[in-house]
């Protein structure tokens, strides 16, 4: 299955008997599947068919689908004039003038007045209605499109997801190998540390400060963070290959891979090896920020 992106636009338009049905769709990042409508007065029984088509087809995003249909000026419902009530509004209006000395009334004014003009809905035929909805079949091929969209962009997001795991790979194995985790180093720089405080103290208990010394080096010991990170490591690769609406399960690993980095850097005890785990950090930052996108 293709990653997709939650960001897309598509549009789609049908034509049948002089009508033209045109759909706008486009989504962005949601944390789940969220639809907003924009129906022409008197097709609001769309709206459930139309949801329930976007839910089907996407796992996340909040999505905007907006319909405009335009008929030929013969379908145009025609306006109609109460020409009886108008006159004796107008005729009202010119009294009322040469009694009171109002503002002559205008024909806008009047017209806009309730009851004088109406526009009547157009009634539609069942083959008119069937046409129509056959139509409006338009929304599929718009998803369609705004699909391939997400997975344009949901492709180069794999693309970047890949490479922070590889970044991400090779500091965790900068950090194992690092020269100041060799066991030979270790020791040295603990009987210097401790050398150094013998001097400076003659009371010290020699055999206790060993003790110490032992317990702190056991407990910077960095073997379980960067067995950790490979597990991660194999997990995103084993996710991206998937495919599919992983971007939940990417972000659980994202928050994982920060996890570790914090505490490889909060043990470390060399400046080499802080040095890997900020810029481990970075790494999984943008790694989150791009799994954000993702459906």
């Amino acid at each position: 299955m293709n990653l997709q992106s939650m960001t897309g636009f598509a549009r789609a338009v049908a034509e049948h008997d002089g009508t033209s049905v045109a759909w706008e769709v486009k989504s962005v990042n949601g944390k789940s599947v969220e639809v907003r409508l924009r129906l022409p007065q008197g097709l609001e029984r769309l709206e459930p068919a139309v949801r329930q088509t976007v839910q089907k087809r996407f796992a996340r995003g909040n999505f905007q689908a907006t319909l405009t249909i335009s008929r030929a000026a013969g379908q145009q419902a025609q306006p109609v004039v109460n020409e009886a009530f108008l006159r004796d509004l107008a005729g009202l209006a010119k009294r009322l003038q040469e009694q009171f000395g109002v503002a002559p009334a205008t024909a806008d004014g009047l017209l806009s007045l309730r009851g004088v003009l109406d526009i009547p809905e157009t009634t539609e035929t069942e083959e008119a209605r069937a046409a129509l909805d056959s139509a409006i079949s338009a929304l599929e091929v718009a998803l369609g499109g705004l699909e391939q969209a997400r997975q344009g962009e949901g492709a180069a997001l794999l693309s970047l997801l890949s490479g922070h795991i590889d970044a991400i790979e090779a500091l965790t194995v900068r950090a194992e190998a690092d020269p100041s985790r060799e066991p030979t180093v270790i020791r040295e720089r603990i009987a210097e540390q401790v050398r150094l405080l013998m001097d400076a103290s003659a009371n010290l208990d020699a055999s206790r400060l060993h003790m110490e010394a032992a317990f702190l080096a056991a407990k910077a010991d960095i073997r379980e963070e960067i067995d950790r990170l490979k597990t991660h490591v194999a997990s995103g690769r084993v996710l991206l290959a998937g495919g599919g609406a992983i971007g939940r399960k990417l972000d659980f690993l994202a928050q994982e891979f920060n996890r570790e980095s914090n505490t490889l850097c909060s043990k470390s005890n060399a400046a080499a090896v802080t040095a890997i785990g900020l810029e481990l950090k970075a790494v999984v930052d943008q790694f989150r920020e791009q799994v954000q996108n993702l459906e």
